[in-house]
């Protein structure tokens, strides 16, 4: 670059030179009007109160936390990442930590939740429909509003800190657009636009719920129907939605024979809310915490401790036949195989846990692996449990089916599950599920117990599979689930836990602080003996 062109260097061009006298010469820092410029830009130094680079290089990026949220929502979208697997990768690979990830979070998991909310108020503010807008300008505008609506960040922070967001991933000419829209969001808090956009409550009650909790409209109407037929109250149904939006506590599960409560809590934990393994992290990601390094702890609801806790300890009584060996038939990703693992080792039992997929097996394989070190006997296996009943026929005492379901009661964790399925996707499961129920009654020997469990309250994944099944067998009976499920619970928190009518147990969100688990109990009848009595 010459002289001239940078403004320095030479004895005249420069833009700061002395007169004839040795005194500085700042003739150049008055305008054609003979006004002095501001700042000491006319000095060859950079303008007070203002960035150092060019204007259209200033705010290319936003915060770490936002870049974060941003790439978890991407994955989300393009490759039907799961939420809580994404998140923690992320902010271990941009070292985002303390404060910065608890920010983050709430933006991720928030805006994730609230995206059908934050679509329909975008829409108002938008001149063309949101479907014509580009995906990832989607993503940075729904960003942009849950800050705005529904965080403690100043609106200004809000706005400027998307528009850097945009300006780095989506271009600068997006810069302007996010700008502009976001302004028209700030117009409003989030009870006004609420009651722009929801429909009226007394004339479209399914669509008025739907915008105000952020649910599909199917949705909505499934859980209110699931709260009836499980003999709950539909009046509930406000309730159960605003749960399954609230940022659920990280609980935690001790393995058993591993690790107790004094040496989790030495480690920074506390004891869980219901089962007498659970325990409960304050916030963030407890990777990084010891025990969960070695195996003897991992992340768990405690839904789901209480359904393998009701094969495993609830049903000691139940089990009408030789005791010996346990069946998980859908072990992925080992949670409950690794509860159940635990616990054949005081009925000197083992354990067959069984997954469709290679890739599950693999996860399988790393929850239990501490268990078999400690002298469990486990064994995995990649197989289609929906045959298993036929090659391993009357073999198990124990048999755990977990059925691969729509996650409608895992909401809270899963955000993104709400807007991934439909109301076709419902039919397609149930079909597996009842393939998956009638196999591992096959597999089940006669007076063995098995545990058919969903994570959803749909009942059309619950009762109805279960009632399908049924009509085909006369070697079935159903046993009440609520007497094995106490079993697993904290003896404090047993006599007021609402179980309802039985024999089934669905958890709730809203009643039980857990994931909505459903939980249901039936034997396979014993070979009568000749005075016609069950047979041990």
């Amino acid at each position: 670059m010459s002289e001239e062109r940078r403004g320095r260097g030479g004895p005249d061009g420069g833009r700061r030179g002395r007169d004839g006298q040795g005194r500085d010469r700042r003739d150049d820092r008055r305008d054609d009007r003979g006004r002095t410029r501001s700042g000491s830009r006319g000095e060859g130094g950079a303008r007070r109160g203002y960035s150092a680079s060019r204007p259209s290089e200033r705010s290319r990026r936003s915060t770490p936390s936002r870049r974060v949220a941003f790439e978890g929502l991407r994955l989300v979208r393009e490759e039907d990442s799961y939420a809580n697997l994404v998140l923690p990768r992320l902010l271990r690979s941009h070292r985002v930590s303390g404060r910065d990830a608890a920010f983050t979070t709430e933006l991720f998991y928030g805006s994730l939740r609230a995206q059908g909310r934050l679509d329909a108020i975008l829409a108002a503010c938008v001149d063309r429909p949101l479907e014509e807008v580009e995906p990832a300008l989607v993503d940075v505008l729904r960003l942009g509003a849950y800050q705005l609506l529904d965080m403690t960040v100043a609106p200004h922070a809000a706005t400027s800190e998307t528009v850097a967001l945009a300006r780095a991933e989506v271009g600068a000419g997006a810069a302007s657009f996010v700008n502009a829209v976001l302004r028209r969001v700030g117009e409003k808090d989030l009870e006004e636009w609420i009651d722009e956009v929801a429909p009226d409550r007394e004339k479209d009650p399914i669509g008025h719920l739907a915008v105000v909790h952020s649910h599909p409209r199917w949705v909505v109407r499934a859980l209110s129907d699931a709260l009836a037929g499980h003999g709950r109250s539909r009046e509930e149904i406000d309730e159960l939605l605003a749960a399954q939006n609230a940022a659920p506590a990280v609980s935690l599960v001790m393995r058993p024979g591993l690790t107790d409560l004094d040496e989790l809590i030495d480690h920074g934990g506390s004891q869980g809310r219901l089962s007498i393994f659970a325990g409960s992290w304050p916030s963030g990601d407890p990777g990084g915490m010891d025990l969960v390094k070695q195996g003897r702890v991992a992340v768990q609801d405690e839904g789901s401790q209480l359904a393998a806790l009701a094969l495993a300890l609830g049903a000691d009584e139940l089990v009408l036949a030789d005791d010996a060996h346990w069946l998980d038939l859908c072990a992925g990703p080992g949670g409950k195989a690794a509860l159940l693992g635990g616990l054949t080792v005081d009925h000197d039992a083992d354990l067959l846990a069984v997954e469709l997929q290679d890739h599950r097996t693999e996860l399988v394989e790393r929850a239990v692996a501490t268990l078999r070190e400690a002298g469990c006997e486990i064994a995995t296996r990649t197989a289609d449990g929906t045959a298993i009943g036929t090659e391993m026929p009357g073999r198990f005492s124990r048999v755990l089916v977990d059925v691969p379901c729509s996650g409608l009661g895992a909401l809270r964790r899963r955000p993104e599950a709400r807007w991934r399925r439909t109301p076709g996707d419902i039919g397609q499961l149930t079909g597996i599920q009842r393939g998956l129920l009638a196999s591992a009654l096959d597999a089940a020997a006669p007076g063995g117990v098995v545990a058919y469990v969903t994570c959803s309250p749909h009942l059309a994944e619950t009762r109805l599979v279960v009632a399908d099944v049924l009509k085909t067998r006369e070697d079935v009976e159903q046993l009440d689930a609520r007497g094995p499920v106490r079993a697993g619970v904290l003896s404090s928190r047993q006599q007021d836990l609402e179980l309802g009518e039985g024999p089934a147990v669905q958890l709730w969100p809203h009643v039980h602080g857990t994931d909505a688990m459903y939980i249901h109990l039936l034997r396979r009848q014993p070979a009568p003996t000749e005075e016609g009595t069950p047979t041990a």
